[in-house]
């Protein structure tokens, strides 16, 4: 499965892409947020434990974690795109308290 996020990824370890582009690139892009609720309980943290892992969210800030997990993208490089995509995110949930 290929989403834009893999996509950039490929081009910067290919050298088509500089890390400033890519990081540019994540900056303008909207990120679907895979976060799952905590659990607050010792019951639901047991609960949780039984259950199979999350599977990871297309497109989302996971898939340049698991590159990184990967040895795709160096320490620096990923958390020079981290923030890039903080940023974003930031920004856009900056967009939807103000909206309302």
């Amino acid at each position: 499965m290929s989403s834009e996020v893999t996509e950039l990824i490929a081009e910067l370890r290919n050298g088509n892409m500089s890390l400033e582009q890519v990081a540019q690139r994540f900056r303008e892009r909207s990120w679907p947020r895979s976060r799952q609720v905590e659990p607050r309980t010792y019951l639901e943290l047991a609960e949780a434990a039984q259950e199979d892992p999350v599977p990871l969210v297309a497109g989302s800030f996971d898939e340049v974690a698991a590159a990184y997990y990967r040895g795709d993208l160096s320490r620096p490089d990923f958390r020079f795109l981290a923030e890039a995509a903080a940023e974003s995110m930031r920004e856009e949930d900056m967009r939807r308290e103000s909206d309302a």
